[in-house]
């Protein structure tokens, strides 16, 4: 069941002005945020009740479509997975996400204004942010700052092309709030991306010197340190600032990042109840999870239940491409019962006449009844929004963009240690043993799929072949375990202009689930090319009908964005000797 958000009129009322004492008297009993107190409670509505999860993991590569007939699934998701523009509605789609995410923004452009105002400032100017300080008020500062820059990242990564040095001052952005709204029926630009980057680095690094904990209750509910720091670590990599991004994820992994990661080794122990490991994935308690973030949705039902099974990553996937397949740690040649022993938590792999689909129990699936007896209500999910695992691989890719491999290695080692027990390997990787096994690895084809991707980043990577690109599609490969069912590997897609198919997959009943794949390849549909205009997602209808301009949908001839490109003035730096 979807909410409706009218943010226009909320925000409108709050700013309304006269000098007029009736006007001057408040209509009602709405309470005036003019405490410390009162900032504190907006803000904590300042963080994103949608979420991004269900739309990203449907439309990457981490699922393909299982049978032609498959009824498991909805209108929805087909739509999703089909690159389509979202006209179904649902609490995950991305119609309700940018609704959530432009109210929280203007909760923290209120939460600034309040801010201001105590501070003695004028409300919506620039931040004097001495002044502020006079006023005790920076954690609360950096708190909104952080909300306001968090949420437009999610935006400009949903609704537009990736971040680029090469096109993002012509690419559309979306509109970037810093105040609070006082007209009725304002008119919007999308800007470019450049423009909304540009935006999130001055909030990031106004906000980051005063971020405290002070005053959570929870703190891994809110930006706390660690968590500003995973978000910036994340940005800056996005934001192709590979020193900033290193320098940020150490800020947040410290000395010891091994203490940091998530013990698989004790989720091993645990019941291998779905609502057991799902509930203890998301503890406020572990290490791992560095902010928590709770949304309307039920991606948990798609992916720890595995309620939809027309789409899925399945045998085919796993066995070729990620957790089963034969991998740079060694593992023997893919087969079920020979890899499932190498996992500390190996993931759980279901098969039935329709249904072949790998769970990593990660996203609890949560439900509200607002009506017992009628069984309706509100499906809910906690997920984390940075993870230190995450931080890691951050911190990876910027070593491999930094050429510092072998720190790079060192990260990369430590991620496969904390998820391989140490009796099927204790090694230690280097760039050198990386180097030689994807050397050796085709390319992925649709039919003939494998662990290398073709990468098509804009920034340079050097040749095929090369140390730094075998470096990238060891941390790509890692990153894509590791974050499978956090929509993070969308972003990959995005960023490194990874080409991704649509194929159907079908039952194969010759296969022994012990040493081959449950399902075969059957066919290719569709595939989503670097240049696709789909890589952006299309803005709500509601909004487009309001006036912003709408996303392409007809991929730009290829001469012409080699014009286009070759036109643009920016030196590219070309690397040798790797």
């Amino acid at each position: 069941m979807k909410k409706n958000i009218l943010i226009i009129a909320f925000v409108a009322l709050m700013g309304l002005v006269s000098c007029d004492k009736f006007l001057d008297t408040m209509p009602d009993n709405r309470a005036e945020i003019d405490t410390p107190e009162k900032i504190r409670a907006i803000l904590t509505t300042a963080y994103p009740s949608g979420t991004y999860l269900t739309t990203n993991e449907y439309m990457s590569d981490n699922v393909d479509q299982i049978g032609h007939d498959n009824p498991s699934s909805s209108r929805f998701l087909d739509q999703l997975y089909a690159w389509e523009d979202v006209t179904e509605g649902s609490n995950d789609s991305p119609s309700n996400f940018w609704d959530h995410a432009y109210y929280s923004i203007a909760h923290a452009n209120q939460a600034l204004y309040a801010i201001q105002d105590i501070a003695g400032q004028e409300p919506g100017g620039e931040l004097d942010i001495p002044g502020i300080e006079a006023a005790g008020l920076t954690a609360e500062m950096a708190e909104a700052l952080l909300c306001r820059a968090y949420n437009h990242f999610l935006l400009v990564n949903e609704f537009c092309l990736n971040y680029n040095a090469l096109t993002s001052e012509t690419d559309p952005g979306i509109p970037y709030m810093e105040k609070a709204e006082t007209k009725l029926n304002p008119k919007y630009e999308r800007g470019n991306v450049a423009h909304v980057y540009e935006m999130i680095d001055k909030d990031l690094q106004n906000a980051l010197p005063y971020v405290s904990e002070k005053y959570y209750k929870v703190p891994k509910y809110h930006f706390n340190v660690k968590a500003a720091y995973a978000f910036a670590s994340r940005f800056y990599l996005f934001y192709e600032k590979w020193d900033k991004a290193a320098d940020y994820a150490t800020k947040c992994l410290g000395s010891q990042p091994e203490q940091m990661l998530r013990s698989w080794q004790r989720r091993s122990t645990l019941s291998s109840d779905w609502e057991v490991l799902t509930n203890d994935f998301i503890a406020a308690g572990d290490n791992a999870n560095l902010m928590l973030l709770t949304s309307y949705s039920a991606v948990g039902y798609s992916f720890s239940r595995g309620a939809y099974s027309k789409y899925s990553h399945n045998s085919y996937n796993s066995f070729t491409e990620t957790f089963f397949a034969k991998n740079v740690w060694g593992n023997p040649q893919p087969s079920w019962r020979s890899n499932y022993d190498w996992f500390w938590e190996c993931p759980t792999y279901w098969v039935g006449s329709t249904t072949d689909y790998i769970s990593v129990f990660k996203i609890p699936y949560l439900f509200e009844y607002t009506d017992p007896v009628a069984q309706i209500g509100y499906a809910h999910a906690v997920a984390p929004a940075f993870t230190s695992e995450e931080v890691l691989l951050n911190r990876a890719e910027a070593y491999v963009m930094l050429n510092r491999y072998d720190e790079a290695a060192q990260d990369l080692t430590t991620w496969v240690h904390s998820i391989l027990k140490p009796q099927k390997y204790n090694g230690t990787l280097t760039p050198e043993i990386i180097q030689n096994f994807y050397s050796a690895v085709p390319y992925w084809k649709y039919d003939a799929p494998t662990v290398k991707h073709h990468l098509n980043p804009s920034f340079a990577i050097g040749a095929e072949g090369g140390v730094k690109e075998n470096m990238l599609q060891c941390v790509l490969g890692f990153r894509r375990m590791a974050l499978i069912y956090e929509g993070i590997r969308w972003w990959d897609i995005k960023r490194y202009g990874i080409v991704i198919y649509r194929r159907i997959l079908e039952q194969n009943p010759g296969a022994n689930r012990g040493t081959d794949p449950y399902v075969i390849f059957n066919e290719k549909t569709d595939s989503l090319a670097v240049n696709d205009p789909r890589r952006a997602i299309q803005l709500p209808q509601e909004v487009i009908t309001a006036g912003l301009t709408p996303n392409e949908r007809t991929p730009e001839p290829e001469q012409d964005m080699r014009k286009r490109l070759m036109d643009l003035p920016i030196a590219l730096t070309v690397e040798t000797n790797e």
